[in-house]
């Protein structure tokens, strides 16, 4: 008798053990974020300068950059860009990290270790968005922040009238346009094209504009080169872990 007491406790540990690891993790999945957008307010509020005065011969003035990437980067340097989509939660600044490209899997922008990690890039891309296909990672966080947002484009409406994105640069702003949303496989993009080589991306793009998947929404009267700088976004898709859904957008125009 005394067994079957000692076992009956041990379930009823066990329960309550189980019970309070599922409530942390739905609490820390429903705070996901929440430090971005004390973030997201500061990197607003960039000072005023004062006016300067005439030039004889007055210069094109540089564009104004309404991203506040010296303080972002008193914080912490690793911050170089910020992401805005429009129609979407999306409104982050990107990372990369020096000496891990999988620090910020785990870890924010603050550096704290939290499930949400940061937006990122890793170090087989440049910081100048100037390669052949600049990836940038974020989760998919069940309550809609990082790049949760982004599955919107599984809807053909949506795709078809948010097709805007926008990336600043400490002295430039890039604008893509979206031609592509589709489900692919977890392959490491950067590791298994090369990019750089005008072949292998030409037959990439083709690869591409040839879909025919019901999930892909691909703008065929779009051209994209191997010419064009590409970005693309890559997120986890229902938890699959061999899957992700990635979004697709090429470099049209810079302001600087």
């Amino acid at each position: 008798m005394r067994k079957k007491s000692i076992a009956a406790a041990i379930c009823i540990f066990l329960g309550l053990l189980v019970g309070a690891v599922g409530i942390y993790k739905y609490i820390e999945e429903q705070q996901a974020g929440k430090e971005y957008e004390e973030i997201q307010e500061k990197a607003k509020e960039k000072p005023v300068s004062p006016p300067s005065q005439p030039e004889e011969e007055p210069e094109k003035p540089p564009v104004e950059i309404p991203i506040d990437f010296e303080t972002l980067q008193n914080q912490n340097p690793d911050i170089y860009a910020w992401i805005q989509i429009p129609g979407t939660a999306v409104d982050y600044p990107i990372v990369q990290s020096p000496d891990d490209n999988r620090y910020y899997l785990n870890h924010t922008v603050s550096g704290e270790q939290k499930a949400e990690g940061a937006i990122f890039t890793e170090d087989y891309n440049t910081k100048t968005f100037r390669d052949p296909n600049t990836v940038i990672y974020g989760h998919d966080m069940k309550n809609g922040s990082m790049f949760q947002s982004i599955h919107k484009y599984m809807d053909r409406s949506f795709f078809d009238t948010n097709r805007g994105i926008t990336i600043y640069l400490p002295d430039k702003i890039l604008h893509y346009k979206i031609f592509a949303a589709y489900l692919y496989d977890n392959r490491h993009l950067l590791l298994s094209f090369d990019f750089w080589d005008k072949e292998q991306y030409g037959e990439y793009l083709q690869e591409i504009f040839s879909m025919r998947n019901m999930n892909a929404f691909v703008d065929k009267e779009m051209e994209v080169t191997t010419e064009d700088n590409i970005i693309t976004l890559s997120t986890c898709y229902a938890g699959i872990s061999s899957q992700r859904y990635l979004v697709q957008a090429v470099l049209e125009s810079i302001e600087e």
